[in-house]
């Protein structure tokens, strides 16, 4: 037995130890009312990005009265940080799941925000019953067969399919990162990751189409030691061997994205680009950086929503009212909220009872979906069928789209 298989094993051991040895009951609810809770981390640097994300959602209920037929839409805002850690803990995750499994009301769980906290929910909600929605999640393992570590994505769902996601998966993004680098002109890169989840498999991915398109990985792939204040040792060392065209970091603003940027200008490496995937698309990554900071390093980023000067139809309309709603421009994952709300409301609306099971199956059944994010589907993994995504550079303060991202092209 390896270790990535001893690990999935532990992991299936401390499921089975947090969520008990069978289902359990769920406290008799409202029969008119049914519940959608969000779990996503409502402490710490990433409130931006989940401000943004519920108020999505309220506004795809907002849009329909609150209402599913005879059904009373109740939502609760639930938060899975800390104000000790500042970001998401996986003792709060397991607790919102466990809220959201026992309260008979509950129908969907729209979140979690984070690839790790997704390994302690998915299994108790899938104990439950209770359909996953998630608009951030972006880790493999959780659906795809033989994308993730031994025993993915079964470890998580054991009781048939729960977990469904509206973002494209890292084995999308990740190798299109590398495309677009090397069509940016890179030759050679440093990749470096947070050693979590999200951020060292996006990373991984990454690399390995670097090699494939014959981009020169310089080293090893490094995690970083999150705790430490500073990297000037690690930039320090990457400055005085192989230079590199481009330094890429898997990871988030939380993990210290902004403070690698900083390290790059500081070793001196002025002329090397960095790139960094989705987690670091917000303002927080820019006001910790340092908009100046920009001004002189080319920082790319890969997100899967469009631009908001490029939008059309619905998605046009969503921008329109939430900037006219909130008074000011939504940040990148606010239209990922308002179409897992959308979706939620359209697997109740299908299903027509109140029972967990057929709004889950209604979801999973949900096919050329016409909505913000454009005409999608659930596939049979509950991953939808939405591959494009377009590359960012900051300007003036402000993300700005540089580029489509959506063919594997050399």
């Amino acid at each position: 037995m390896n270790r990535r298989q001893f690990a999935v094993m532990l992991l299936a051991a401390s499921i089975l130890g947090h969520s008990g040895c069978g289902k359990d009951p769920a406290k008799p609810g409202d029969p008119a009312t049914i519940k959608i809770v969000s779990s996503l981390p409502r402490t710490g640097s990433a409130k931006g990005q989940t401000d943004a994300i519920v108020n999505g959602i309220r506004m795809a209920l907002e849009e329909v009265d609150n209402k599913v037929g005879d059904f009373k839409l109740v939502y609760e805002d639930l938060d899975d940080a800390t104000a000790a850690q500042g970001q998401w803990t996986a003792e709060r995750e397991g607790a919102n799941a466990d809220q959201a499994v026992k309260d008979g009301d509950t129908m969907v769980y729209i979140g979690p925000y984070n690839s790790g906290a997704a390994k302690t929910s998915i299994p108790i909600l899938n104990k439950g019953g209770v359909l996953m929605i998630s608009p951030a999640v972006t880790g493999p393992g959780f659906t795809k067969p033989g994308k993730g570590d031994p025993g993915e994505p079964g470890v998580y769902q054991a009781n048939g399919k729960n977990f469904t996601r509206i973002v494209p998966a890292d084995d999308l993004q990740g190798p299109l990162g590398a495309v677009w680098a090397k069509q940016l002109g890179v030759k050679k890169v440093v990749v470096l990751d947070d050693n979590e989840t999200y951020g060292k498999g996006i990373a991984t991915l990454f690399k390995e189409k670097c090699l494939e398109l014959g981009i020169k990985v310089i080293g090893k792939q490094q995690s970083i030691d999150t705790s430490q204040p500073n990297f000037r040792n690690l930039m320090t060392q990457i400055a005085a061997g192989e230079k590199p065209d481009l330094i890429y970091f898997g990871g988030t603003s939380q993990t210290k994205a902004p403070n690698i940027a900083k390290e790059i200008l500081a070793a001196g490496l002025t002329d090397v680009k960095m790139m960094v995937p989705d987690g670091c698309f917000e303002q927080t990554f820019i006001q910790q950086t340092g908009a100046d900071t920009f001004k002189t390093l080319q920082c790319y980023f890969t997100f899967g929503g469009g631009p908001i000067e490029k939008a059309s139809g619905k998605a046009k309309a969503f921008f329109e009212k939430y900037e006219t709603k909130y008074k000011h421009k939504p940040d990148g994952y606010a239209i990922y909220g308002y179409e897992a709300g959308k979706v939620a409301i359209e697997a109740i609306k299908k299903a027509g009872k109140k029972d967990r099971k057929a709004i889950r199956d209604a979801c999973f059944a949900i096919r050329d979906f016409d909505g913000a994010l454009g005409k999608w589907s659930f596939d049979e993994n509950g991953d939808t069928t939405a591959r494009t995504m377009w590359g960012y550079r900051v300007k003036d303060g402000n993300f700005e789209a540089v580029s489509q991202l959506d063919e594997f092209e050399k």
